[in-house]
């Protein structure tokens, strides 16, 4: 089995973040389509249910050797990502808010010269 060899912590966030992501959609699925053919059912039924389609497909995927491999593959790839500093990180978006002011005042500016123009011209 795959599972002996894993990098275990980003893998179960992994399956923790996959998780809660399908407990909420499954909660809204099943809130939608059920309020769509019947009358709602109470918030605390829904819930149940989506925890418990969540819960059966969260332990399905788990036990598949296929999915916990690519999960590994996954893990083993983000340890690899050279992450930039948080120096780097203030460098960037000081510049992405830089060029974005520059941008939308050269844009205001062309807004405003169009505007005089076409008053003149339509007066």
């Amino acid at each position: 089995m795959a599972q002996e060899n894993a990098p275990n912590k980003p893998v179960h966030l992994i399956y923790l973040c996959g998780g809660v992501l399908l407990f909420f959609l499954s909660q809204w699925t099943i809130d939608w389509l059920w309020g769509f053919f019947f009358s709602p059912l109470s918030e605390m039924t829904t819930s149940l249910v989506a925890f418990a389609i969540t819960l059966g497909v969260g332990i399905k995927l788990y036990r598949d050797d296929r999915v916990y491999g690519l999960a590994n593959e996954v893990a083993q790839e983000l340890s690899k990502v050279t992450w930039p500093s948080s120096k780097e990180v203030r460098a960037a978006t000081m510049v992405v808010l830089v060029m974005s002011l520059l941008s939308a005042t050269i844009l205001w500016s062309f807004d405003l010269a169009w505007s005089f123009l076409t008053e003149r011209v339509y007066g």
